[in-house]
């Protein structure tokens, strides 16, 4: 801890180096809180809606979260979208096939309709990627919940999600204050 020697006689002083104190630990505290365990992110778009809508402010965690799970929410780096940052449903991992009924709009993983009822409306349009699709070694399948409103995996610039570009998983929404709880 840096400590300066104050005149005795200069209380003013003294406080105002304390709270200069106190504020540079808390800040410090913050980047280290920020950089290894949890991280806060805003929804930018209505690709997950209903689940999330924008701008809400989320906290991801990145506390032992290697792999994701088949419904976790994750935020993640594109490369094509400026280096920003997405928010997304993981649909399925690695080795798992999916497939879209588009006459129905249901999605399979593994020859099996998966439940899904966070959704906004089943898929209406194909995108770029070919269906069925099997995710690479070292990826996630991701999608929307917005599923018409949603550019994701079944679009060539998402495509599959690489897990070092995954930042975490999102716990809960911190913001606005008549939605904050834990996000499904």
């Amino acid at each position: 801890m840096i400590t300066l020697k104050i005149k005795s006689g200069n209380k003013t002083a003294k406080e105002l180096f304390g709270w200069v104190e106190s504020l540079v630990f808390a800040v410090v505290i913050l980047v280290v809180v920020n950089s290894f365990f949890f991280r806060t992110t805003v929804v930018d778009g209505s690709s997950m809606e209903p689940t999330l809508y924008e701008p809400e402010y989320l906290l991801v965690s990145k506390l032992f979260y290697d792999v994701p799970e088949k419904g976790d929410i994750i935020t993640f780096y594109s490369a094509h979208y400026w280096d920003s940052v997405l928010v997304k449903r993981v649909i399925a991992n690695e080795g798992d096939i999916v497939d879209i009924d588009y006459a129905t709009g249901n999605v399979l993983v593994n020859g099996e309709y998966i439940d899904e009822p966070y959704i906004l409306e089943r898929i209406r349009f194909e995108d770029d990627i070919e269906m069925p699709y099997e995710v690479p070694e070292g990826c996630v399948f991701v999608m929307g919940d917005n599923r018409n409103g949603s550019t994701d995996s079944r679009n060539s610039t998402v495509g599959p999600v690489k897990y070092e570009t995954i930042i975490g998983k999102v716990l809960f929404r911190i913001f606005p204050l008549n939605r904050i709880g834990t996000v499904r």
